[in-house]
C-alpha cells in the first residue's frame, strides 16, 4: 500500500473511532440528562418551537396518567389534549370543546410563564407554568396543587363557619341585653316614684333596700355582657395589632395562596391588597400606605428578594420609614432565611401557612418597626 493510501486508511480509521467516541460521549449524555430530570419532583416537559413533544419526565406521565400512552417524540401536544378532551379528561372543556382547546394552544404559543390552574378527571388540581426556551421551544412545569386547594378550602368554610357563629352570639348578646336590661330599667324606675310620697320609715327602708338590689342586678348584668361581648374576640383569636387598623400589601404569583393570605387577614379585619409578582409590588407599595408587606420569593418578572432589595433600596434614598417585610416561601432553609435577612426581611415563615405564625410575625415585625420609631 502506498503511503498516501496508508495515511488516507489512517485517517478514516482514527475518524470513525473519534465519531463512534462522540457518540458514545453525547448518548452518556443524554443519559445522565434524563436521570437529572426525571429526579425532579415536579412534572416537566419540553416541547420544540412546533409545540411537539422532545423530552419529559417520569412525573409528568404520572401527573398525565390517562394520556401517557399518547406521549412521544414528533407528536404534538395540542393533539394530546385534544384526545384528552374525547377521553372526558379535562372536565372544563366539557361543553365547549372547541373554545378550551384554542385557548389552551394560545396560552402555549404565548408561554409568557404565567401560571394558571386546571383541573383533570380523577379531581386533582395542577399549576401549570409554560416559558419559551432560546431556540423557540417550550419548557413546562406541572405542578399537583391538589392539598394545596383543599386547605384552603377547608379554611374558607372554617373562616364561614366561625364568622356565622360570632354572628349569632352577637346577636344572642344583643336580645339577652335587652331581655335584662328592659325589666331592670322598669324596677329602678318604679323605685324612686315612692320618693314622692310619705312614707314611713320602714317603707322608705324598704324602697331603699329594692332600689340597692336594683343597682346590683344591673351590674351583674352589666359585668356578664361585657363578658360576652369580650368572648366574641377571645385573646388566642389570630389578630395583629388591635390597636389600629392595617393595610397590608401581599405579593404571590399563585392565585390560591393569594386567596388564602386575604381570607387570613380579612378574617382579622386587615385590609389586603394583592399582586402576582414583584415588580406588581414594588409600584404597590411606591404609592404608600401599607403597614406591611407579605413577599412570596420565586415569582416570575421580579423575585421576592429583588423586591424586597428595591423596597430598602428606596427607602433609604428617600428618607420613607421602613415597612415592615415578611417572607412566605416554601424554601426554609437556613440558606433561604439567610438570604431573606440579607435583602431585608423582618421575618421568613414556611408554606403552608400556620395562621398563628403569620399574625405572630407581623405583630413582632410591626412591634420593631413602633421601638425603632420611637
Amino acid at each position: 500500500m502506498a503511503a498516501g493510501g496508508v495515511r488516507a486508511w489512517f485517517a478514516r480509521l482514527t475518524g470513525a473511532a473519534a465519531l463512534s467516541q462522540a457518540r458514545a460521549q453525547a448518548e452518556l449524555a443524554e443519559v445522565r440528562l434524563r436521570e437529572v430530570i426525571d429526579a425532579i419532583p415536579e412534572g416537566v416537559v419540553f416541547l420544540d418551537a412546533e409545540g411537539r413533544y422532545i423530552l419529559w419526565n417520569r412525573r409528568y406521565a404520572e401527573i398525565y396518567h390517562r394520556s401517557a400512552d399518547l406521549f412521544r417524540p414528533g407528536a404534538k401536544l395540542i393533539d394530546t389534549l385534544r384526545e384528552g378532551v374525547r377521553r372526558g379528561d379535562y372536565p372544563d372543556a366539557i361543553g365547549h370543546e372547541e373554545a378550551w382547546l384554542a385557548a389552551r394552544e394560545a396560552k402555549l404559543f404565548t408561554a409568557t410563564g404565567e401560571r394558571h390552574e386546571q383541573q383533570v378527571a380523577d379531581g386533582r388540581w395542577l399549576m401549570i407554568e409554560e416559558r419559551r426556551t432560546s431556540d423557540g421551544g417550550v419548557i413546562g412545569l406541572r405542578v399537583d396543587i391538589t392539598e394545596m386547594k383543599r386547605q384552603a378550602e377547608a379554611l374558607e368554610q372554617a373562616l364561614a363557619h366561625a364568622e356565622a357563629a360570632h354572628r349569632a352570639k352577637a346577636e344572642f348578646l344583643a336580645d339577652m341585653s335587652h331581655e335584662l336590661r328592659t325589666p331592670l330599667n322598669g324596677v329602678a324606675g318604679l323605685a324612686q316614684a315612692p320618693d314622692a310620697t310619705d312614707l314611713s320609715p320602714d317603707q322608705r327602708a324598704l324602697v331603699a333596700e329594692i332600689r340597692a338590689a336594683a343597682r346590683q342586678l344591673d351590674r351583674l348584668v352589666n359585668g356578664l355582657l361585657d363578658y360576652g361581648d369580650a368572648d366574641l374576640a377571645p385573646d388566642d383569636r389570630p389578630h395583629a395589632a388591635p390597636d389600629r387598623p392595617l393595610k397590608v400589601l401581599a405579593a404571590d404569583d399563585n392565585p390560591t395562596n393569594r386567596k388564602v393570605i386575604e381570607l387570613m387577614l380579612e378574617a382579622a379585619g386587615v385590609q389586603v391588597v394583592t399582586v402576582e409578582n414583584g415588580f406588581a409590588a414594588v409600584e404597590a407599595w411606591r404609592g404608600g400606605g401599607f403597614d406591611a408587606v407579605l413577599m412570596d420569593l420565586r415569582m416570575p418578572v421580579t423575585d421576592g428578594l429583588a423586591a424586597i432589595r428595591t423596597i430598602r433600596s428606596e427607602e433609604r434614598a428617600e428618607g420613607r420609614p421602613r415597612t415592615p417585610t415578611i417572607v412566605l416561601s416554601a424554601n426554609t432553609s437556613p440558606d433561604d432565611r439567610a438570604a431573606s435577612a440579607a435583602a431585608g426581611a423582618d421575618g421568613h415563615i414556611a408554606k403552608p401557612i400556620r395562621v398563628e405564625a403569620l399574625f405572630g410575625a407581623l405583630e413582632t415585625a410591626l412591634a420593631g418597626q413602633a421601638a425603632q420609631a420611637s
